[in-house]
């Protein structure tokens, strides 16, 4: 949501929003509807000392921020969805209102659920410990990275200099196979001038989107990799919006996805490397009339303009499906993203969270 001046019609002391729905922007942008900003009661289950449910706070009346949107504003939503919840920078997300009405520390985390059926958890609050399922705390498993603040917020003029809301980190490199990919470093910084370059963080964004010379350069490393011993795998027809697949059949798996070349994001030093594994890189589809296929989870983002009006588009959009099964800590009050890769590897998920609270 973004705050705006009351409207004409409203006295001083009005504040009305303009809800926005992520995942159609054009349901925003189509109309001009405003909605008063609404308050009421905040509740939140809260962790006692070893990371497990320990009970319920709620907050004093009339002081947790929200706004009731349009019909318009659920189109491209999960059936039963009835809205969004913004995890932002922005001063009325609920990390910050979280941390604003209990006085919290200014952390939260994520770790999204790769089960159909099993949901997984949001941590709001607290910097842990996080227990999952075997006991295993997933805060030991953190390594930190900063993160960036992009001076120009989206749709944001140039001028105006209003910084993004979003999360944005810091890519030095990208390695297949334990190999470099050659890349245009300029794209994986952020343009001070226009926000664009550098790597964004998108629940949004269900794969991982790369500006078309990255993605290039990164596809044919990981054909080249996959063609090599220990995998020695030939690649099948594309599978829509995937370019490199390859049948089934051929692909080993164990206890973290396929096994396939790793994708490995460097951040700032080299021994800080996000490891992406074939649970978080490949896709399984079902190939009509044909084999099933494992794809390549990343997508070509296009074209990516270092110089527009308004604010640039990324290089690189870590999506949610190299998110799930993942544990990512936010830390505002440090400005770094804590970074666990896949917790598979660890004997554990993000669905083995017990929400039931302790009986006493």
């Amino acid at each position: 949501m973004n705050c705006r001046d009351s409207t004409p019609n409203c006295g001083d002391s009005v504040c009305v929003l303009k809800p926005e729905n992520p995942f159609d922007p054009t349901s925003s942008e189509n109309n001009n509807q405003y909605a008063p900003a609404l308050v009421d009661y905040f509740s939140m289950l809260t962790l006692d000392n070893t990371g497990s449910i320990g009970g319920l706070s709620s907050s004093s009346p009339f002081t947790f921020i929200f706004s009731c949107g349009y019909k318009e504003n659920l189109r491209g939503l999960a059936g039963g969805v009835t809205g969004s919840a913004g995890l932002g920078r922005s001063k009325i997300s609920i990390p910050v209102q979280a941390s604003t009405i209990f006085h919290y520390p200014r952390y939260f985390a994520l770790c999204l659920s790769g089960s159909r059926t099993r949901p997984g958890a949001a941590f709001i609050g607290t910097k842990g410990p996080y227990k999952f399922g075997r006991g295993i705390d997933l805060s030991k498993s953190l390594v930190y990275t900063p993160l960036l603040l992009n001076p120009v917020g989206k749709y944001s003029y140039p001028d105006l200099k209003k910084p993004s809301d979003e999360y944005f980190i810091g890519v030095s490199s990208i390695k297949v196979n334990g190999k470099v990919v050659a890349l245009n470093r300029s794209l994986l910084a952020i343009d001070s001038g226009n926000g664009s370059g550098g790597t964004k963080l998108s629940t949004v964004v269900p794969f991982t989107q790369l500006a078309t010379s990255i993605y290039k350069a990164v596809t044919e490393a990981f054909v080249k990799a996959a063609a090599s011993s220990p995998f020695n795998l030939t690649a099948a027809r594309p599978a829509q919006p995937f370019s490199v697949c390859y049948p089934a059949r051929n692909v080993k798996t164990a206890r973290d996805g396929p096994t396939v070349p790793a994708i490995e994001l460097v951040m700032h030093r080299n021994d800080v490397v996000w490891k992406i594994l074939g649970s978080n890189s490949m896709v399984r589809v079902a190939v009509k009339g044909g084999d099933d296929v494992w794809c390549l989870g990343f997508v070509d983002a296009g074209v990516k303009p270092r110089t527009s009006i308004f604010a640039g588009d990324p290089s690189i959009v870590i999506g949610g499906y190299q998110m799930e099964d993942n544990f990512l800590q936010f830390d505002l009050e440090s400005m770094r993203l804590g970074f666990s890769s896949s917790v598979l590897s660890r004997g554990t998920n993000c669905a083995s969270f017990k929400f039931a609270a302790k009986r006493g």
